[in-house]
């Protein structure tokens, strides 16, 4: 789990300045410098679970079928916003929800999630489709290559991920694809297929390097706000 960037005693106090009327969302962002949709989401956690919902636990949370469907159907009901439910339900951040509901529409079996279950173990291998994978790549790259967070997140193995995307860098989309045989090394292709295979590495690192920009771009946003 990433190590946040403030202490409990720290948020709890941006927020209490807001409910005791010391000041706005925009002000008290600008002042501290945090985001504004951050210290919304503080105020509404704080409301929804008080103290508690700021004490960062040692591992990975817990999400039982149950849970993940009344979260999802709150949100489909219009009764709360995704940020809204993330912070009255204490998920760890709207990425997990936004998945939830995206198997859901997709018809696909929600399962009980537990932390304790090792993603590095090759047991917690599961069968995927190419477009699975693909998405699965993106999001670990969009984040940081977070290949541990991204295993849990789609319910596949930390190894799986990491060699997705190690594959996908050097060769593109073309290599995600579940290929039984042998696959040749550089050493056992011609030049060709060697030039070949250093182009696409080439344009995959430039467009990693984009994304990356991007996000930082974003985040930079973000934080202005």
């Amino acid at each position: 789990m990433a190590k946040r960037k403030h202490t409990t005693e720290w948020m709890l106090a941006r927020v209490m300045e807001y409910l005791n009327g010391e000041g706005s969302y925009h002000s008290i962002s600008k002042a501290y410098g945090i985001g504004y949709e951050t210290l919304r989401r503080w105020v509404s956690a704080y409301e929804a679970q008080g103290e508690t919902a700021f004490i960062q636990p040692s591992g990975n949370k817990s999400y039982s079928k149950e849970f993940k469907i009344k979260c999802i159907k709150t949100v489909l009901r219009g009764e709360l916003s995704i940020p809204d439910c993330v912070a009255t339900h204490g998920i760890s951040n709207d990425s997990i929800l936004r998945h939830w509901i995206s198997e859901y529409n997709a018809n696909r079996e929600l399962k009980d999630y537990d932390p304790k279950r090792e993603v590095y173990m090759a047991e917690a291998r599961r069968k995927t489709t190419i477009e699975e994978r693909k998405e699965i790549v993106k999001y670990c790259i969009e984040h940081g290559r977070d290949y541990k967070g991204t295993a849990s997140l789609y319910d596949v193995s930390y190894t799986q991920v990491y060699s997705w995307v190690r594959k996908y860098v050097a060769d593109g989309e073309d290599a995600l694809i579940d290929k039984r045989g042998h696959h040749k090394t550089d050493d056992e292709v011609d030049e060709l297929e060697r030039l070949r295979r250093e182009n696409t590495r080439l344009k995959r690192q430039l467009e990693e390097k984009d994304m990356l920009v991007t996000l930082l771009k974003k985040v930079k946003e973000l934080e202005g706000m």
